[in-house]
């Protein structure tokens, strides 16, 4: 018995190291398919398209003062140029991007 409470504590530990990380992950690839292209793999929105659509730089004070819950609202909505992602993301696909956003500001 001791062993089995052992090993599922071992367990336990190991996957909440793991989530994180697959979080971040499918957060970042989820980033780099529909976000990269406009506001670059660093978010600074050099891009051409980001130039061209004056795409906001996630490094801005605007971006990085805004709260999870207002930048989950522009993605899922949409922006000046940037298009809704509604019925295109989960909410679940949307928050790891706002997540992985905020790994892009630090």
């Amino acid at each position: 018995m001791k062993f089995n409470l052992s090993w599922v504590a071992i367990c336990c530990l190991a996957a909440s190291i793991a989530t994180p990380g697959f979080a971040q992950s499918a957060g970042a690839d989820v980033f780099n398919s529909k976000c990269a292209p406009c506001h670059g793999a660093n978010g600074l929105a050099a891009t051409p398209a980001g130039k061209a659509l004056k795409a906001a730089s996630f490094k801005s004070a605007a971006a990085v003062k805004a709260s999870d819950a207002e930048l989950i609202a522009t993605v899922h909505s949409g922006r000046n140029k940037m298009p809704s992602f509604q019925g295109k993301l989960t909410d679940d696909q949307i928050k790891s991007v706002v997540a992985y956003i905020r790994t892009l500001q630090k």
